[in-house]
């Protein structure tokens, strides 16, 4: 009955107008005095008619308010379940549903990738920091006064555990940035002080004479990138010196230069995807091919570019562009 009272509130107006119709066609078929018999006889087939069309009428709004409710219940349906459009109204709010549609499946697969990728990583993440863990736990318990050491080992997990917190903030960089002109020195200078130890205990020299270079930037995104370059200068230089300085050929742009291993000439293009190691990161048993990956997307949204050259055995430079990409930004 509930469904009855709905149709027809539906269809009021069409009913109104039929009714108004007889009124109107009784009223002429009076005022010209004609007999009546015929008005009957055509309003009780009307009715009938108008009866069948109103059954008929009703099973198809039914049917679609079903399938509409089925479809509402069961977000996963395909929207082939939906009846054919009754209008060009129709036609158009299925294809809204249907572009709808294709969005929610678009970011539910994005989603799907995003944790299997999360995943993957959180499964690298935890068996590399299980190293340094161990090493600290070794170095405790042999009581060789190796406070240095565990200080280094703590170090490390320092760095997996801010890259980790990295990956995930990442996802959703652009909310957690704050544009302003800061000091490119005083964000390199935080960062030395962050490795000093390092450059310490391996005996690594460092050169950086500093820069009055101001910059257009979020400091603390551009400070993890700059972290992360310099991570990767002092996992791969066993000996020699790291340098820190404005390219005189390049207007804002910061170079990372170190005399370690080096990365190989057909590794070069690849070295900012994502979880490419590469001969180094295999022979070295360290790397977990997310540094500079992050590096190279968080530079991107900052209005920055990042690039590398390199030589087997010679050393690498990092290049770090902070100028007029940024500036257009803002």
């Amino acid at each position: 009955m509930k469904g009855w009272i709905e149709y027809l509130q539906k269809i009021r107006k069409v009913l109104l107008f039929c009714l108004i119709c007889v009124v109107v066609f009784g009223t002429v078929l009076f005022l010209y005095d004609i007999p009546l018999e015929p008005l009957i006889y055509g309003t009780a087939v009307c009715a009938v008619l108008g009866a069948i069309a109103l059954v008929l009428g009703h099973h198809a709004y039914m049917v679609k308010k079903e399938n509409l409710l089925y479809i509402k219940e069961n977000t996963q349906v395909n929207l082939s379940k939906l009846s054919p459009p009754a209008n060009g109204n129709e036609e158009l709010y299925q294809e809204m549903l249907r572009e709808l549609d294709g969005e929610r499946k678009r970011l539910e697969n994005s989603k799907s990738i995003f944790f299997t990728q999360l995943t993957d990583y959180y499964t690298m993440w935890v068996h590399q920091i299980k190293t340094p863990i161990a090493a600290a736990r070794l170095l405790l318990t042999a009581d060789a006064g190796g406070t240095q050491e565990v200080l280094g080992e703590l170090f490390k997990i320092e760095q997996y555990v801010e890259m980790v917190l990295g990956y995930l903030r990442t996802e959703d960089i652009s909310s957690d940035m704050e544009f302003r002109r800061y000091s490119l020195d005083g964000i390199i200078r935080e960062q030395i002080h962050k490795f000093a130890r390092i450059f310490v205990g391996k005996k690594l020299a460092l050169e950086y004479d500093g820069t009055e270079e101001i910059v257009l930037t979020d400091s603390k995104w551009l400070g993890f990138v700059i972290g992360q370059v310099l991570s990767n200068s002092l996992k791969y230089t066993r000996e020699g010196k790291i340098r820190i300085y404005m390219e005189d050929n390049r207007p804002h742009t910061l170079v990372i230069e170190d005399t370690g291993i080096g990365v190989r000439k057909e590794d070069l293009p690849r070295v900012f995807e994502k979880g490419f190691t590469g001969y180094n990161g295999r022979e070295e048993g360290r790397s977990t091919g997310i540094g500079l990956y992050l590096s190279a997307k968080i530079m991107k949204k900052l209005g920055h570019e990042i690039s590398m050259e390199s030589e087997p055995g010679k050393g690498t430079r990092v290049y770090l562009f902070l100028g007029r990409k940024a500036l257009e930004m803002y």
